[in-house]
């Protein structure tokens, strides 16, 4: 009967483990990551003189990092969060949604978005970890800056 019992514990012990053998680990974003990522964006904005808040996001959407270089509107908080709310949340830059109204596309606009330059998701290979949201400037500036931060993950 123990023989038994311990061939039972066995088998679901290693039957509970046979799924997750097939499955790939993604890297998560850490605070390191998103100190990294921030450091580059501000970098890039200090280069021309722009004064902008840079926010990063985890997978999940939730706030990692968020710098607001002096000088910056306060508003552009509520922008940068949400500029990287829609890139990480549709996993897409937020350009694509500029892009897309500008084409006549304003349906975008009643999905509460940022439909405009600045929001970027950030991949580890095919999976999206994060996001970056910048607002502060134009928002092609925006782009400018976020890509930047990205190039340095």
């Amino acid at each position: 009967m123990k023989q038994f019992f311990s061939t039972i514990c066995l088998a679901l012990v290693l039957g509970l483990s046979l799924p997750a053998i097939g499955q790939q680990s993604v890297r998560l974003l850490s605070l390191e990551d998103a100190q990294r990522i921030s450091d580059a964006a501000e970098a890039r904005a200090r280069q021309d003189n722009w004064n902008v808040v840079i926010a990063i996001l985890d997978a999940g959407g939730h706030l990692l990092a968020l710098r607001r270089m002096d000088g910056t509107q306060i508003g552009s908080v509520d922008v940068a969060l949400q500029k990287a709310g829609t890139a990480v949340k549709f996993k897409r830059p937020t350009k694509v949604f500029e892009d897309g109204v500008k084409a006549g596309n304003v349906h975008f606009l009643s999905l509460g978005i940022a439909a405009v330059e600045g929001g970027l998701p950030i991949r580890d290979g095919d999976h999206v970890i994060g996001s970056i949201g910048v607002s502060g400037v134009t928002s092609a500036q925006d782009g400018i800056i976020a890509a930047a931060g990205v190039e340095a993950f």
